[in-house]
């Protein structure tokens, strides 16, 4: 079995759009390290779109699923609940930081759990419209596209889309959108689209993913707040990509003096088995009718069973100091490159949720095919990037935060590598 002959199965097999980064196949994965069909290794910085923070098939959590295992795969629990969705529960109530009591509802994806809090802001506030920002990401079914503030590749050919959906700019300090102006654009939108009264939710990314780890500003966070109060708005942080150790918290808004009425989640809250979920305010959380809320695998008990792990795991563990620890260590790289590789626009991000931004300093212009040449050479020294950004200018650093010290070593030898010498062409030529 080769990558080539895969490669052509799959060509063959699965639809175009289906877009499929890597031209090799997976064949085994441990903690930082994934295997191909023809055992070439990988040092792997993208951790499933940032699904593992604690690793591929961490001992602790294999272990749980095995169990688990023994006992039943599945009852929906709707029909027949079971415990492990309740303790999961209790626990994610006492960590997300939300102003009083808390409730948690689960479900399968991160697009799910987004679609299932705005319903939860519309049965509680008897309201339709929505308020979202560009560069956001929130998901790929109808309601999370039109939510998403990138055109390119995710609405594509896709539309009409749901109405009642409204966008405004984030803020961003290398694009000169200030909060003073992000927020006078909602102002607007309250003048202009819908009235105040209509809107059921703001809903914002506290650290941008697709975007392109764009930093909400605790100004921009209490503005939103504030807004909210105001008007009687469900305030939404959408902590999907963000959650579970990333940033140096456990949540991102843990970052930030004012809380969320929501809060949703997914990708690393199950070490890549397949869970997301809301959490908020129990009054809110309350709004919908018995049946409102579900899923004949929403909650499903292998999936539960991983998370109970990865909380344990992210404690015994301490991922939040250790996604500073080498947060600080790769941004301390990236400033340093800048003398030999001046492209590199910005660098930020919170904890270990770290980004770089190239433009060419030719044009002056955001320059995706120099963050495309760095992710090429990167990939051909064995190690996995992956991009982002409205101008897919940005790479996104998404390393699990159990990797062994010698191969974050080894991996930030090869990143300097791909920085240094790299031959860039003006993209006006």
């Amino acid at each position: 079995m080769s990558n080539n002959d895969l490669q052509q199965r799959r060509l063959a097999a699965t639809p175009r759009g289906i877009g499929v980064m890597c031209s090799f196949f997976a064949q085994t994965a441990e903690n930082s390290l994934i295997t191909d069909v023809e055992g070439n290794q990988y040092i792997d910085f993208a951790a499933g779109i940032a699904v593992l923070n604690t690793g591929h098939r961490h001992p602790k959590m294999i272990k749980a699923l095995e169990k688990q295992l023994h006992c039943f795969t599945h009852t929906a629990y709707q029909i027949v609940p079971y415990e492990s969705y309740l303790s999961l529960a209790e626990k994610l109530n006492a960590l997300v930081p939300i102003d009083g009591p808390a409730k948690t509802a689960f479900f399968t994806t991160g697009a799910e759990a987004v679609e299932n809090a705005v319903k939860i802001a519309r049965a509680h506030t008897g309201r339709p419209g929505v308020i979202a920002f560009g560069g956001g990401f929130h998901g790929r079914t109808y309601m999370t596209m039109a939510l998403t503030g990138k055109v390119s590749p995710y609405k594509v050919g896709f539309g009409p889309f749901p109405g009642s959906i409204y966008h405004a700019p984030f803020p961003s300090a290398l694009y000169n959108v200030t909060t003073k102006e992000a927020i006078a654009a909602i102002g607007r939108l309250f003048k202009s689209d819908i009235e105040a009264s209509q809107v059921a939710a703001i809903i914002f990314e506290p650290v941008q993913g697709e975007g392109g780890f764009n930093v909400a500003p605790p100004g921009f966070i209490a503005a939103i707040r504030q807004l909210c109060d105001r008007h009687g708005i469900v305030m939404i942080a959408d902590e999907v990509q963000s959650g579970f150790a990333r940033t140096g918290k456990l949540f991102a808004m843990d970052h930030y003096q004012h809380k969320p009425d929501l809060i949703t989640m997914a990708k690393s809250l199950a070490g890549g088995m397949p869970l997301s979920g809301v959490a908020g305010r129990a009054d809110i959380m309350d709004s919908p009718a018995p049946g409102g809320l579900g899923g004949t695998y929403a909650g499903n008990p292998l999936s539960l069973a991983a998370a109970h792990a990865v909380l344990e795991i992210i404690d015994e563990e301490n991922l939040c100091e250790r996604a500073e620890i080498l947060g600080q260590r790769l941004k301390a790289l990236l400033a340093e490159a800048k003398a030999w590789c001046p492209s590199i626009a910005e660098v930020r991000g919170p904890g270990s949720m770290v980004a770089a931004e190239f433009y060419d300093t030719g044009t002056g212009e955001p320059s995706a095919a120099i963050a495309q040449k760095v992710q090429k050479k990167a990939l051909e020294n064995g190690l996995l990037l992956l991009t982002c950004g409205q101008h897919g200018n940005v790479i996104r650093f998404l390393y699990p935060l159990t990797i062994p010290e010698q191969q974050f070593a080894e991996a930030l030898g090869i990143l300097k590598n791909a920085l240094t010498g790299l031959e860039i062409h003006h993209e006006s030529e």
